[in-house]
């Protein structure tokens, strides 16, 4: 892809950005009102009978309101996502919120305005929204391209800088990085770009982290982000108690050692913070003393100003047909006002100091891209700009952090899941900058090659098919099985000893007599003879002494993965996307695509392989019709795979 100028960069990119959120929200919608309330509460994106309870001020003098239900549905709404508050119908009309925090019984949300009553009442249901104020920062980073400041970078993104590689002497941290993880360090730390490609399991953000250290050590100033909270949590995680670190946003993962370096919590100690919410505790004392008064609305000002009715008030005169005593405590309203805005003027004031101060004081800000456009960072420029998890982040997502920096670092894996775009029109967002980076500046990456996550048996196939045969098992998970974690399939009668034992590491269940279905109107497929057999399988494996944290359901099929809900508690049960940055012990695949045409639909996305595949640590199971697979060269090559290296096993629907 090439760009005559920034002009025709920042229109293309524009464009596209227009069309992703057009169909964002068009979908959204049409969701909304299409679905009942239960319809989308079972698909994730709504919960509802829900009941909240103010339980504070956050920054900026933000209400935050828990919602809890015992019963709290699985959702697919996370940390930062901009949800709509209603009861009853829901409207656009209806209030917005950010999720402030997450737990299995309730959620927390925070309201830039105060809330209506009606969120404290029996009945309330949350619907996740489009998030419409990562569009525009994305809109704003490009318009920025066109300052005067900004010309090495457009040089850059344009592919007409020629920035060299230099690699630079350090003294590592952390000890046990290996060579490619030393020198992907060196070279970073004294370049102007620098892309790490890691694939799964070979520890980039932990080189990232040290990279990060290493920085911090030669007194530069960092800005680190990752397209997703979670992203952004495991950074921070990794740089706690090493470097003076500031979270920035809501943290999806209530642990001590992320909250204790989240904004919030910093600047919650601070003395003058204190101050500033015993403020918000006297605004929120005359907001309640106000409502006994009558707000001045159109229908009482009659033209009306504010001076006029104190005026007429004070004169003990009615005006315009509006009696003395409505004039007196509308009077009353307005003085209790202009205190109100005074106190909040101070409290903001008060509060912006001192996140200033803190701000200002962190050697790494860690965000995510989105989060990097918010005013809490407006002004603020860094020597780096560290993106972790680059290759799920669109190419516009990656400029709101980088118009802040000077240098950039960049990590991901583009053998990966490209990131997800709804508008058709829109699908050329899915070549990331990472992508384009790697193509332009080959000498400027390095491809991390040792991993530490799966069996050598289940890496072997990945990668040769996707990285050119370059990975290594560390020795240390080279023969890692599910033995080490104390089970044994002895007493198992077949197939299921055959599927379950520790030695068969890899195993293929050829399921020819089982047929896909699909349901009227979805355009989704499930296989319900698989999905007997994927329970079988979960069964067994709880048998012989695994615990449901150690096993996955990747499945490609939304019906499936519903299905095998509904079918199997307590287990992870996601789609490929859903998995995509985790792992477990075991992993079971299912495949679902069963026909006669050897249609395989959306599986022929050879990434989505690669994920599913590789998110298995000790042990991986699949199910899917050999032949059906077969169509496609490289499932022919994973079923002869299988059969050479592990267990290859036909399954008869009724055994």
């Amino acid at each position: 892809m090439e760009f005559e100028n920034i002009d025709s960069y920042i229109s293309y990119f524009s464009k596209l950005i227009n069309l992703e959120r057009e169909e964002e929200m068009r979908r959204h919608w049409e969701e909304i009102k299409k679905l009942s309330g239960k319809k989308r509460e079972k698909l994730g994106r709504a919960i509802l009978n829900l009941k909240g309870k103010f339980i504070g001020r956050g920054l900026g003098g933000a209400y935050l309101v828990k919602f809890s239900r015992k019963d709290m549905p699985e959702n697919e709404i996370m940390v930062g996502d901009i949800v709509i508050v209603s009861i009853g119908k829901v409207s656009p009309k209806n209030p917005q919120a950010t999720v402030y925090e997450k737990g299995k019984r309730y959620i927390i949300l925070s309201f830039s305005k105060r809330p209506p009553k009606f969120v404290y009442s029996r009945g309330v249901r949350i619907d996740l929204y489009a998030n419409d104020i990562t569009f525009q920062r994305m809109l704003s980073a490009l318009q920025s391209l066109k300052d005067e400041n900004k010309l090495r970078l457009r040089a850059i993104l344009l592919g007409n800088a020629n920035p060299e590689l230099c690699k630079v002497g350090i003294k590592l941290e952390n000890r046990r990085l290996n060579n490619f993880q030393r020198k992907a360090v060196e070279s970073l730390i004294g370049s102007e770009l620098f892309l790490i490609h890691g694939p799964p399991g070979t520890g980039k953000t932990t080189t990232l982290a040290e990279g990060i250290i290493q920085m911090v050590k030669k007194g530069y100033r960092v800005l680190a982000t990752a397209d997703s909270n979670v992203a952004v949590d495991n950074l921070v995680e990794k740089l706690a108690h090493k470097v003076n670190v500031v979270r920035v946003g809501h943290p999806a993962r209530i642990g001590k050692s992320i909250i204790e370096h989240t904004l919030d919590y910093i600047v919650a100690q601070d003395i003058e913070y204190k101050k500033a919410m015993e403020i918000w505790e006297k605004i929120d004392d005359m907001r309640a003393e106000q409502e006994k008064y009558k707000k001045p609305t159109p229908q009482w000002r009659r033209g009306m100003g504010d001076d006029e009715i104190v005026y007429l008030a004070n004169a003990s005169r009615s005006y315009r047909g509006v009696p003395v005593e409505i004039m007196k405590n509308m009077a009353q309203w307005i003085k209790i006002q202009r205190r109100i805005e005074e106190y909040v003027k101070k409290a903001k004031k008060m509060e912006e100091k001192v996140i200033k101060r803190v701000l200002k004081n962190a050697d790494v800000i860690c965000t995510t891209n989105s989060t990097a456009g918010s005013e809490l960072l407006y002004n603020m420029d860094f020597d780096f700009v560290v993106i972790d998890e680059a290759t799920q982040s669109i190419e516009p997502s990656c400029l709101i952090p980088m118009i802040k920096g000077d240098r950039y670092i960049m990590a991901g894996d583009h053998r990966q899941l490209p990131p997800t775009i709804m508008s058709y029109k829109a699908k050329a967002l899915q070549l990331t900058l990472f992508e384009r980076f790697i193509k332009l500046y080959p000498h400027l990456s390095i491809t991390l090659r040792v991993q530490y996550r799966m069996n050598e048996k289940i890496m072997k196939f990945p990668s040769k098919l996707f990285y050119k045969d370059l990975l290594i098992a560390h020795p240390s998970v080279k023969n890692r099985s599910i033995e080490d974690l104390g089970v044994s399939a002895e007493n198992l009668e077949e197939p299921m000893r055959s599927i379950c034992e520790p030695q068969s590491i890899i195993v293929f269940l050829d399921m020819q007599n089982c047929k896909e279905e699909k349901r009227g109107g979805s355009t989704s497929y499930y296989n319900e003879c698989e999905a007997e057999t994927v329970k079988d399988t979960v069964d067994c494996l709880l048998k012989i002494g695994l615990k449901e944290k150690h096993i996955g359901i990747i499945t490609p099929y939304d019906d499936q993965v519903d299905l095998l809900r509904s079918m199997i508690e307590d287990i992870e049960i996601k789609s490929v996307d859903g998995f995509q940055g985790r792992e477990k012990d075991v992993i079971i695949i299912s495949f679902v695509r069963s026909n006669d045409k050897g249609d395989i639909g959306f599986l022929d996305d050879l990434r989505r392989l690669n994920v599913a595949i590789t998110r298995a640590k000790r042990k991986l199971i699949m199910l899917g019709n050999a032949k059906t697979l077969s169509s496609n060269e490289v499932y022919t090559k994973l079923i002869d795979y299988t059969r050479s290296e592990g267990k290859f096993l036909k399954i008869d629907d009724n055994s």
